[in-house]
């Protein structure tokens, strides 16, 4: 299974090894009632999806039935607080992402929930790098010539919603390279590549998942990708680092438990989701939509989020995001 990990993980990694090593010793008899797993959002969207996979590999593992409980709704804020609030007796896990462990305490004045305190990591899903992408036919050849267009003229730019990861990378891509650009928001990154297509915005900030069948198949031309290093799926397209940017974001996606859950239990549901994510279902699954995976130890998903806390929420309050406004 690839390890993807950025300077932070790696450092926390250390001298924690592998939970899934340890899983014989960690063994733990949960009572006889069925897990759950509340997702945040709508069935069948991309966290559902993934939601859904992870569960289906870890239930049998773990001898237990695992139920998906979808919660959608205010910014995932009522599905987070559901899991916040329950008991810490390992039977209750959160589908997380970028904007349930980051964003929201930025975005949002009250929260019910405060994922700092209440919630505490299992493991990681995976990674979807982002890219900047125009149509095939856009003047831009590469970023250097878009960032000198934007200085004639302001290109606009779509992404699937306000304070999604994608809206908050190009502000983040703007600050560190100068570029100008205004932010165009979508219900779905589909939609803001349909419009992308149809000439109705210049530039899309997209993940991969959604975004590299366009790539692949020329409909759309790759600029930058805000990854460490190149992509794998789309190696001939540069890096903002490269580009001398220092623009690194993703969006993700991992699971958490209510504070409190006993240590044991935490390491091996964090063997089993290690094991989910290395399953050659899952593995066919990521890689085809180029998501990067790890098997990152609990200690070790903790210390990525808190990094991104460094980043994200100064950016959102910078900007004046608010979504309980």
């Amino acid at each position: 299974m690839p390890a993807i990990i950025p300077p932070l993980g790696r450092r926390a990694a250390l001298g924690l090894g592998l939970a899934a090593a340890s899983a014989p010793a960690l063994a733990q008899t949960w009572p006889d009632r069925p897990l759950r797993l509340i997702v945040g959002y709508p069935a069948g969207g991309p966290s559902d999806v993934f939601a859904r996979l992870v569960a289906g590999q870890m239930g049998p593992r773990l001898g237990q039935t695992f139920v998906v409980e979808n919660r959608p709704g205010g910014g995932a804020v009522l599905a987070s607080e559901t899991a916040a609030r329950a008991p810490a007796d390992g039977l209750t896990l959160l589908h997380v992402d970028n904007g349930i462990l980051v964003y929201n305490p930025a975005l949002y004045a009250r929260l019910p929930y405060d994922p700092d305190k209440d919630l505490t990591g299992v493991g990681f899903i995976g990674r979807f790098p982002l890219y900047i992408v125009c149509r095939a036919d856009a003047p831009y050849q590469d970023f250097e010539a878009l960032l000198a267009a934007s200085r004639r003229r302001a290109p606009t730019y779509g992404s699937p919603a306000v304070a999604s990861p994608h809206h908050l990378a190009m502000e983040l891509v703007k600050r560190r390279s100068g570029l100008a650009a205004e932010h165009v928001p979508y219900r779905g990154g589909q939609a803001a590549m349909q419009d992308l297509l149809g000439g109705n915005v210049d530039l899309v900030m997209i993940d991969t998942a959604t975004g590299l069948p366009f790539i692949r198949d020329g409909r759309v031309r790759a600029l930058a990708v805000l990854t460490e290093t190149r992509t794998a799926e789309a190696p001939a397209v540069p890096t903002m680092r490269e580009l001398g940017h220092d623009a690194v974001a993703f969006g993700w996606q991992g699971l958490s438990v209510p504070k409190g859950v006993p240590a044991p239990m935490i390491q091996r549901l964090n063997a089993e989701l290690v094991r989910a994510m290395a399953s050659e279902e899952l593995q066919a699954r990521t890689r085809g939509l180029g998501i990067q995976t790890t098997d990152w130890a609990p200690a070790a998903f903790d210390a990525f989020v808190a990094e991104e806390n460094t980043v994200w929420r100064p950016l959102i309050r910078e900007l004046g995001i608010r979504l309980d406004s």
